[in-house]
């Protein structure tokens, strides 16, 4: 499912590269810019769009409008809407654990190891 959701996501990576056309055959994360800074931007935005794309789900699913969720989090609407902003990154972790919790659920974050860099390129297609 994780390499899905990179895959989807890919075409939003920065706004350096805007106007650089990603090929639309890459299907893993790997396939997009190796820079660091790129890396992290890329992360960044597919991970805030799957917790947008959560939380909007469980709006749906309780059949909560953005209107009470906004009053619930005791914040305005135009909030609500920058939080489920998939593109909108500076939301602060507060918010989204606030959010969740609104919701009957909780933020889990984890820490994990890096992937090492592979010695051997891949093959020219």
């Amino acid at each position: 499912m994780a390499r899905l959701v990179f895959c989807c996501f890919r075409m939003a990576c920065c706004s350096c590269h805007a106007s650089t056309r990603l090929r639309a055959t890459a299907s893993t994360f790997e396939l997009l810019p190796r820079s660091r800074r790129h890396r992290a931007e890329v992360e960044a935005v597919a991970l805030k769009r799957v917790l947008a794309w959560q939380l909007q789900q469980a709006m749906r699913k309780q059949q909560k409008t953005k209107r009470a969720m906004a009053q619930q989090l005791h914040t305005s609407r135009s909030q609500l809407d920058r939080l489920l902003d998939p593109r909108n990154v500076s939301v602060t972790l507060d918010t989204v654990a606030r959010a969740a919790k609104a919701l009957g659920k909780r933020l889990v974050i984890r820490v994990t190891d890096v992937k090492r860099a592979r010695t051997n390129p891949r093959p020219a297609s």
